[in-house]
């Protein structure tokens, strides 16, 4: 099993990976700015309803270890309300941007804090080729792979991230699949793979 997060979203892109991921009977976690759900709404409650999980990334992509406890609730809350007028369901998982924490944010957020075990880096390259390396090569059962759905070259690399990983044999699931399966998640403890 491998869970694939896409961070920073929704976005223009987001379709693409959707169209991908129902092509080859995948599901993502998408850990999304609760600023640009509205925006996005019809693509949000797309993936919720094919069964992908949507995560909490804070409302405006804040760095919460540098901000008062009560800037982290209001980021938290802001985001989960804007999912749940979307989708009926707010958020129970969440990644800091910048996959800052402190105990503060471990305290504060209320839910499991998801990091990687793969760091694309496709923020920073805007290369598929390199994207799709970063994982194929690199994949392992369990991982969590960190992508980001506002790049055109994220969503081309993932035509062929997707359909390489199942021809490989794995299981393409959300985070929360792949935790219910190997031993269950609690609120405030930070996870970066599931073995």
């Amino acid at each position: 099993m491998v869970a694939l997060t896409y961070d920073d979203g929704p976005s223009q892109y987001t379709s693409s990976i959707l169209d991908t991921l129902e092509k080859y009977g995948g599901k993502a976690t998408f850990f999304v700015v609760g600023e640009r759900v509205s925006t996005y709404s019809s693509i949000v409650k797309r993936a919720y309803n094919m069964g992908c999980q949507i995560g909490n990334h804070t409302y405006n992509h804040t760095i919460l270890t540098s901000v008062s406890l009560a800037v982290i609730q209001s980021q938290i809350s802001a985001t989960n309300t804007a999912v749940k007028n979307v989708t009926g369901v707010a958020p129970t998982v969440m990644r800091p941007p910048g996959g800052s924490y402190n105990s503060t944010v471990k305290s504060t957020v209320g839910m499991p804090i998801i990091l990687w075990s793969i760091d694309t880096l496709d923020w920073k390259t805007r290369n598929s080729a390199s994207t799709v390396s970063a994982v194929l090569n690199n994949v392992k059962d369990g991982d969590i792979v960190l992508m980001h759905d506002l790049y055109s070259a994220t969503a081309t690399a993932s035509l062929t991230i997707i359909p390489g990983l199942i021809s490989k044999g794995y299981q393409l699931v959300t985070v929360e699949e792949m935790a219910l399966l190997r031993g269950g998640m609690s609120n405030g403890v930070v996870y970066s793979a599931f073995r």
